[in-house]
């Protein structure tokens, strides 16, 4: 009998609580997700929205990822609190700083990522997430990153620029009703970026709240990383 895949469903994967060490001596606390019966094909770094607004390691978009990618997609799904921040899972150390010294909670997660020699990794960022990711991302060797409802209040035209050069992937999701940046805004300050994909969602919010948006920001997630996976099913087990 199969149960339909949507909300707090926790699909079957391996977890594991972890701890990030930063290079200003800090320790931060996440989870890592990985299937259950096979390799991860890729691996996703996630960040999360502001920790001042209430975002954390289990912002429902990156908890379903977690929750359901590894098994659906061949996933696997790395999540941490950035410096003080609280979950169910504890409080990373440290104290939030605008996204300045969380240039080395990023580092951290790329160096477990590195240490574990988990394969392809990606980031994904969702609102001041993303503003990690375009900050500090190039600076790691990924394939690629996944931006969903950019502010872009931190990042600057030139860190934004910057990404021309690279060759990593830039895919980005703005919902088409998104509370900071909208669709043709979004293609005028991402225009530096001549690779980048940019994704309108149509009725989306930044928050991408109900599950029709959940499964469209997953799909689109998969789409750029494993696209063989496509479509995700929405039985467990599948149909």
């Amino acid at each position: 009998m199969s149960i339909e895949i949507r909300g707090p469903l926790e699909l079957p994967a391996h977890r594991e609580d972890i701890t990030l060490e930063t290079a200003d001596r800090l320790t931060l606390v996440g989870e890592l997700a990985v299937p259950e019966a096979a390799a991860p094909v890729a691996t996703l770094v996630t960040l999360h929205p502001l920790p001042t607004a209430g975002g954390f390691m289990d912002s429902h978009i990156l908890r379903k990822a977690a929750a359901r990618l590894p098994a659906t997609a061949d996933l696997a799904v790395l999540r941490f609190n950035t410096r003080g921040t609280t979950s169910p899972r504890g409080t990373s150390e440290g104290a939030f700083d605008g996204g300045a010294s969380e240039q080395f909670d990023v580092a951290a997660a790329m160096e477990f990522v590195r240490e574990r020699a988990l394969p392809r990794p990606w980031l994904v960022g969702w609102s001041f997430g993303t503003e990690l990711a375009l900050k500090y991302g190039r600076e790691h060797d990924i394939e690629g990153v996944v931006l969903l409802s950019p502010p872009l209040h931190r990042a600057s035209e030139e860190e934004v620029a910057a990404w021309s050069a690279s060759t990593a992937t830039v895919v980005i999701l703005v919902p088409e009703f998104d509370d900071y940046l909208r669709p043709a805004e979004a293609r005028e300050r991402f225009a530096s970026i001549p690779h980048a994909e940019i994704i309108a969602v149509e009725g989306g919010k930044h928050l991408w709240v109900g599950e029709t948006q959940t499964r469209r920001v997953l799909t689109e997630i998969v789409a750029a990383v494993n696209p063989s996976a496509l479509p995700l099913p929405t039985t467990w087990p599948p149909q």
